[in-house]
């Protein structure tokens, strides 16, 4: 992630606090993780997405919730998510 905001530092403060939060969440399904985070997008398998910074930027994850591991797929530029398949990257 340091990379990714290091070319988009206006994204850094909230990724950051996503990663802190995520890290020390103790989520034990999707409907957990929506209590803290309403406007996630819920795709198959365990995807999330996540806007960043008022929809700038997307962030996908991948989470396991029965080893609390979390797996960043992807993150990048609203127009560059637009270009991807969120459910099979």
């Amino acid at each position: 992630m340091p990379d990714f905001w290091e070319k988009h530092a206006d994204c850094e403060e909230q990724l950051k606090s996503w990663f802190g939060e995520t890290e020390k969440s103790e989520w034990k399904n999707l409907n957990e993780l929506k209590k803290d985070y309403p406007s996630a997008s819920i795709l198959r398998e365990n995807r999330i997405v996540y806007n960043i910074k008022g929809n700038k930027y997307r962030l996908i994850v991948k989470f396991n919730f029965d080893y609390q591991i979390c797996w960043i797929r992807f993150m990048g530029t609203h127009a560059e998510y637009d270009k991807i398949n969120a459910n099979t990257i």
